[in-house]
């Protein structure tokens, strides 16, 4: 660990002893006897802890006292007369008759109405066809001559060529046709009428007068009627005191040892184990190096307000010790 950057950290983050007795100079002469009879050394020192000299200033108390601020004294009080209020019903306007008109009433009703009277129309009835097959000759029988194969029957020593008329039969084909099975005819079909629904609204009750009374009108009418008349009282002021609070004394202020932290007792081992007791706490996830870095001074002052502990930007003997951290060898 580099102690120059250490030094520079604690005097701006650790800083107590010395600069508290700076900052209250107002106070040496007075203070001046009681210096002198001071301890030269802290008292019950422990190896390893700092101590600085510090100034704890005194307390005070706060007492109170009665004093009277206003003699008792007699003043007058005017009762003014009182009034009620009283409310009576005015006619404001006489009764009379007025003529409204009942209005006439309607009612729906719906109506047919033709739109296309009923007629007749022609439909054609197509004719119906078949598919007939038949079976009809190719070519007619007929006859050939042909050549023998030779004589059977000797007719005489000169017999030579013999021809046979041979009948050829005839050869048929199937052929398929389309006949008329049902011839094509017409037909007279209704068309009925077409009619459409309107609706539309017709008198059910014809419009008539009648008279209607007209009630009379009041006003409330509000005035005011004495029911006392004014007076005079004379009430006693007490006398009137006050509570005064001072502030005296309670303990003067005197010098005495206090523990530090200074460079002497704030070793890498001890930043350290304040490292390992913040991450244990929540508050640090850095590396534990016992360097006092700005991120290891966020989670000391994260863990003082998480403490209800003063966050003054310093590393205090308090903060330590509510970690579990030991300062002392």
């Amino acid at each position: 660990m580099d102690f120059g950057i250490v030094r520079s950290q604690l005097g701006a983050i650790i800083g107590v002893g010395a600069a508290i007795i700076v900052a209250i100079p107002g106070l040496a002469s007075a203070q001046a006897g009681k210096m002198q009879n001071a301890e030269l050394l802290p008292p019950n020192a422990k190896p390893g802890e700092c101590y600085a000299r510090v100034f704890v200033p005194p307390t005070y108390k706060t007492e109170t006292a009665e004093i009277v601020t206003r003699e008792a004294s007699e003043r007058v009080e005017i009762i003014p007369a009182r009034y009620e209020k009283v409310t009576e019903q005015v006619l404001v306007k006489e009764p009379s008759t007025k003529v409204e008109v009942v209005p006439a009433t309607y009612e729906s009703v719906e109506e047919k109405i033709l739109v296309k009277p009923a007629s007749e129309r022609i439909v054609e009835i197509p004719a119906v066809y078949d598919t007939v097959k038949q079976t009809v000759v190719d070519r007619p029988a007929y006859t050939v001559w042909k050549k023998g194969t030779g004589p059977i029957q000797k007719v005489d020593s000169a017999t030579g060529e013999i021809l046979c008329l041979v009948e050829i039969p005839a050869t048929y084909k199937t052929v398929t046709k389309t006949v008329v099975k049902t011839p094509a005819t017409t037909r007279k079909t209704e068309v009925p009428a077409e009619y459409i629904t309107v609706k539309k609204q017709v008198l059910k009750t014809a419009a008539t007068t009648r008279e209607v009374t007209v009630p009379e009108e009041y006003q409330s009418v509000t005035s005011m009627k004495l029911v006392a008349p004014a007076e005079e009282r004379r009430v006693q002021i007490p006398a009137e005191q006050q509570t005064v609070t001072k502030t005296v004394v309670a303990n003067a202020g005197h010098i005495e040892w206090q523990p530090v932290l200074c460079e002497t007792n704030t070793s890498p081992d001890l930043i350290k184990s304040m490292q390992v007791a913040l991450h244990r706490a929540g508050h640090y996830s850095g590396k534990i190096d016992g360097k006092l870095n700005p991120r290891t001074m966020a989670a000391v002052r994260s863990f003082q307000q998480a403490k209800g502990l003063p966050t003054t930007g310093q590393l205090t003997i308090e903060t330590l010790q509510s970690l579990g951290v030991k300062t002392g060898g």
